[in-house]
């Protein structure tokens, strides 16, 4: 089973290169067959040129700026079976994609696998707020897709989905620039099979949001543009800021 990382990434010169070669290292790992694409989100920096550094890595362009934009342009590009996405700040821990390979292998039921962030850049104490909020990740799931039937949960730089799947809902929505990404494209998914999520498929990733914009102001707007793509089929909030390597 082939495996497609896609990457998104805007300025990310910093921190592109270790998200790559933690892709990399895991992927030797694994043992599986493997591609990684980086979908360059119209950078002005050296995003482009760092990522094309590394060898197999093949870089596209989506000049239209928003994540799931350059998500679909990387998975329209893309060859594997399953689609690995994640963001072009995080690090991908030892053993992540054989977790995720076997989950989606064991059951044909599940057409997506997603599981928590863990902010390596947070102070302790911030980092157990986060794990308590995401705690509640797991029952919402439950709830969404079993009792009110309205969509599931997944994090946007953290999950697994087949192509088929992806495919048969039409791609990733581009009309969403940010906010609500990854609820829309769960509760779609949603539609067409079970959505898992599960801590035993953790994530690495740069908290420079929560810190920037300030953890609880941002756990709230994700929390109610949540809410407000699963009931009302749209963001509440339509504009955002682009923080790069802990700058807006």
């Amino acid at each position: 089973m082939k495996v497609s990382f896609v990457i998104p990434a805007y300025n990310e010169e910093k921190l592109i290169g270790n998200c790559i070669e933690s892709a990399l290292r895991e992927i030797a790992r694994s043992g599986y067959e493997c591609e990684i694409i980086v979908a360059d989100n119209d950078s002005t920096d050296r995003t482009k040129d760092v990522a094309g550094s590394y060898p197999g890595v093949r870089v596209v362009e989506e000049r239209r700026k928003g994540s799931n934009r350059a998500r679909e342009a990387g998975f329209r590009a893309s060859s594997g079976e399953l689609s690995a996405n994640i963001d072009a700040d995080t690090i991908v821990p030892e053993g992540w994609l054989t977790a995720a390979v076997r989950i989606l292998d064991g059951d044909p039921r599940i057409v997506a696998v997603s599981g928590p962030f863990i902010y390596y850049d947070l102070p302790l104490w911030q980092r157990a707020l986060v794990r308590v909020f995401l705690s509640t990740y797991l029952p919402m799931n439950l709830l969404m897709q079993y009792v009110l039937r309205t969509g599931a949960v997944m994090q946007g730089g953290n999950f697994v989905v087949r192509h088929s799947a992806l495919e048969k809902i039409g791609g990733h929505n581009t009309a969403i620039e940010f906010y609500g990404d990854d609820t829309d494209t769960a509760r779609r998914l949603a539609k067409v099979g079970r959505v898992k999520w599960t801590f035993a498929l953790p994530m690495y990733t740069s908290g420079r949001r929560l810190i920037e914009e300030g953890m609880f102001t941002a756990g709230f707007r994700y929390t109610i543009n949540f809410f407000s793509m699963i009931f009302l089929g749209k963001p509440f909030t339509l504009k955002h800021t682009d923080i790069r390597a802990g700058s807006a």
